[in-house]
């Protein structure tokens, strides 16, 4: 048997036990924001203090918007196995998309590195007219 045979079986092996190892340890996974507790956690994670007054899941759990009582509003999305977070500021914008089922709300915090985020929340033209308040405060 040669030497690069020995070595890629091996090589395939290691992978196979630390996939096994990660299975059985969980890692990984699918995280989802699929209750009020969930978002009030990944928002407290995002930023310390920060207590939710009003909150808007995604129907499949990936993302979430949440209002605090100054009015201030936490954008949330699935990165990776853990979430992310960013408070709006006066570069949001928001815009309602046609689907099948309705509308949903894509939310462009303002800033390239995080990205658009598309959810499917109940009312979202309410959400939609308080991200642009954001910015009209700002403007202010």
């Amino acid at each position: 048997m040669s030497p690069l045979a020995v070595q890629t079986g091996a090589s395939l092996l290691a992978i196979f036990a630390l996939a096994g190892l990660a299975w059985w340890l969980k890692l990984g996974g699918d995280p989802r924001l699929e209750n009020e507790f969930g978002v009030r956690r990944a928002a407290g994670e995002v930023e310390d203090g920060f207590a939710p007054a009003c909150i808007a899941c995604d129907a499949d759990g990936v993302g979430a918007l949440a209002r605090d009582a100054g009015g201030r509003i936490m954008l949330i999305k699935r990165h990776g196995n853990r979430f992310a977070g960013r408070v709006l500021g006066p570069n949001a914008r928001a815009r309602l998309e046609e689907t099948p089922d309705g509308h949903r709300l894509v939310v462009d915090p303002g800033e390239a590195r995080f990205g658009t985020v598309a959810l499917a929340i109940p009312d979202p033209q309410a959400w939609a007219d308080a991200i642009d308040g954001v910015r009209g405060r700002q403007d202010a």
